[in-house]
């Protein structure tokens, strides 16, 4: 019963990690921040959802070393 459970979570977190990235994409928000939360507490795809959209450009993740500028 417990290895079920650990590969129904399993399941549920893969999709749920793909349908943020796909949400995220439409609703022009960081998606790789929200493929990470979604992954580990599947239902903050619905908050996500929930989210109006986001206006703008994508928002850009910072970079690694601080001497690398992006222009």
């Amino acid at each position: 019963m417990a290895l079920q459970y650990i590969a129904v979570w399993g399941f549920v977190a893969l999709v749920s990690s793909a349908l943020a990235g796909i949400i995220a994409g439409v609703k022009n928000r960081d998606h790789s921040f929200w493929m990470a939360w979604s992954f580990l507490l599947p239902p903050m795809v619905l908050v996500l959802a929930i989210m109006p959209a986001r206006a703008g450009p994508r928002p850009l993740p910072p970079a690694m070393d601080h001497d690398d500028h992006r222009d």
